[in-house]
């Protein structure tokens, strides 16, 4: 059955998830400042491209970095780490008045912020046990939009009473806050010597870890194992639909629906929030199979193919012509996307011992970056035909298409690379 979680477990929850919030409401900053900060420092467009590039290559790099920092210095000083460089980093956009000041703090916020999700991943690892990690993984994740919507609503309010700056104050303050209290309560033992539950495990698992478990792989010995691939496998392709979900489809519902982005749409609001309940439910429902007993790989696979099967469902956009009808078939798109990504965040937990998962999960975030790169790329191309042809419409309904399709290819991949995984290698 699922375990209940803790007090103490519930602390460590909290602190994960608001750790990842604050991540998200860092990274979002500069998108909403955007017309003030063009409007104050006279940018155009190709000065805004050129943080944003910064960002997201800065970013790529940083998550592989960090996962090895994260695997040697440990969870409770590697997670500090990162928070206190990212805060800092914050601060420093309110004393930057340039272009390239402000790709300096960007690229050191990079730094930071790509030790959020291998940290986050190797906490869960380290102290929860496998039947509770999928739950725990929702939650965790479920800050990245929570996050966002904080930064809605917080970004003008200090904005307009305190002056940009303001802003990346806070944000600064907040980061600085949250380590206080992680170390504070987070525990400089973690679970590690946690027994493990016969009930969850699956013939082959020992009850004592073995010296690759304690073992800090390197980077070649991770990529020639056929199970990292496949957690790569599963963000190179699918992290890019999450971006364009994210920053076209304001632009969708304005071109196809007429939308006034000028004013807060409360369309665009519950299709971001619905991310949130996917990405708990996705958790939830994987763990709930484990305590059924379910072997945890067999779990997580089962659930990656529902929700694939699920995410079919946005082909069906090019017959939508309601807006609230397009609402409710994409709020069930990125909430199923949410449960999916939640699932192979939990994936590497399963697959990987503790020691190494952070530098895993760095492998993968790296990957679904450069994917995140190329992507937008080949969409932007692709709207742009379509525009010239006067059917832009039609071209979004064509990415909508690839979406739906590209989870259960990537699925298939996944399954092939772990069909010989028998059992986990940790817990």
């Amino acid at each position: 059955m699922l375990q209940r979680l803790g007090k103490k477990d519930w602390v460590i929850v909290a602190l994960i998830f608001t750790a990842t919030a604050i991540n998200y409401l860092d990274r979002q900053l500069i998108g909403l400042l955007k017309p003030a900060l063009e409007k104050r420092f006279g940018w155009d467009e190709v000065d805004f491209s050129r943080i944003v590039m910064a960002f997201t290559a800065s970013y790529a790099l940083g998550l592989l970095l960090s996962g090895r920092f994260l695997d040697r210095a440990g969870t409770r000083i590697g997670y500090l780490t990162s928070v206190m460089v990212w805060s800092i980093a914050s601060s420093l956009h309110a004393l930057a008045r340039s272009v390239g000041g402000f790709i300096t703090a960007r690229i050191l916020l990079c730094i930071g912020e790509a030790g959020n999700f291998p940290a986050g991943m190797k906490v869960i690892a380290e102290h929860f046990k496998v039947q509770q990690r999928g739950l725990v993984t929702g939650i965790f994740n479920a800050g990245t939009s929570v996050g966002v919507v904080l930064a809605l609503f917080i970004t003008p309010l200090l904005m307009n009473r305190y002056g940009w700056e303001s802003v990346f104050w806070m944000t600064g303050l907040l980061g600085i806050g949250w380590s206080m209290l992680w170390l504070a309560y987070y525990p400089r033992e973690t679970s590690a010597a946690l027994t493990r539950d016969p009930s969850t495990s699956v013939a082959g698992e020992t009850s004592q870890p073995s010296d690759l478990d304690k073992k800090v792989l390197g980077f070649k010995e991770l990529l020639y194992m056929r199970k990292t691939w496949a957690y790569v496998t599963g963000k190179l392709f699918i992290d890019p639909i999450f971006w364009f979900f994210l920053f076209w489809l304001p632009s969708y519902f304005s071109s196809t629906f007429k939308i006034d982005l000028s004013r807060p749409s409360p369309e665009l609001m519950i299709i971001y929030a619905s991310t949130t309940l996917g990405s708990v439910f996705g958790g939830y429902f994987s763990s709930r199979l484990i305590g059924r007993g379910m072997p945890a790989l067999r779990a997580r696979k089962l659930a990656l193919f529902i929700f694939a099967c699920i995410e079919l469902s946005i082909m069906a956009a090019r017959y939508i012509t309601d807006v609230w009808g397009a609402v409710l078939l994409i709020s069930l798109a990125v909430a199923v996307h949410q449960a999916w990504a939640t699932n192979i965040f939990t994936m590497a937990t399963d697959l990987f011992s503790k020691s190494s998962v952070s530098s895993v999960v760095g492998i993968g975030g790296m990957a679904g970056a450069i994917g995140g790169i190329a992507f937008p790329a080949f969409v932007g191309y692709l709207l742009e035909s379509y525009r010239q042809q006067g059917n832009i419409t039609a071209g979004y309904n064509l990415i909508f298409t690839i979406c739906g399709c590209t989870y259960l290819f990537a699925w298939l991949i996944i399954h092939w690379l772990t069909r010989k995984e028998l059992h986990t290698t940790d817990e």
